[in-house]
């Protein structure tokens, strides 16, 4: 592959990835009840609102969450996989009159791809929230977080608590989502 195509991919892979992590933060925010009125929150809302504003017309919340955030990141990562089906990256995997089939592994791929990214953002806040608590516990950012990672954390506090004052559980939580991406296909 030529240079500059690895470099655009590149470039588009991180833009995707980086606003799929807000979208997902955006409804899980939501999802907790956790006020969008801090730093955090407004970034979020801000960042996302372009793309979430248009799709809640077509795309209701229900069970007091916000679909369309959900779909926003999924509709994303469906784009730039079908992107790389355009551009024959992953293409070549079926070859000749198999539209049914390509259209199928795209949303797997697809469909993986919002897996890896709902791993990645957990133990990407489960991370911050142990950094945050150790130098800065009092950052406009860690209570946010807190919020966040306190139901990633709460199963694996019930079953490993404090030992000696020192809380194991995100290193615990930590090793359980490696091992869930160890498992998981790559896309």
């Amino acid at each position: 592959m030529e240079p500059l195509v690895t470099v655009f991919l590149y470039l588009l892979n991180t833009a995707v990835s980086f606003f799929c992590v807000f979208f997902l933060l955006r409804f899980v925010m939501q999802w907790q009840r956790i006020s969008f009125g801090n730093q955090l929150g407004g970034f979020v809302f801000k960042l996302t609102d372009w793309a979430v504003n248009p799709l809640r017309r077509g795309i209701p919340g229900f069970g007091g969450l916000d679909w369309s955030s959900l779909f926003a990141c999924f509709l994303l990562l469906l784009l730039y996989h079908g992107l790389l089906f355009a551009i024959d990256r992953i293409g070549f995997l079926c070859v000749g009159p198999c539209t049914g089939t390509r259209v199928l592994l795209l949303l797997w791929l697809t469909f993986l791809a919002f897996l890896h990214m709902v791993v990645y953002l957990c133990m990407g806040v489960i991370l911050l929230d142990a950094i945050l608590s150790w130098m800065n516990p009092y950052s406009p950012l860690a209570q946010p977080l807190r919020q966040l990672a306190r139901p990633l954390l709460a199963p694996v506090r019930r079953l490993i608590p404090p030992i000696s004052g020192v809380d194991l559980s995100p290193l615990v939580a930590l090793v359980c989502l490696q091992a869930i991406l160890i498992v998981l296909p790559r896309t």
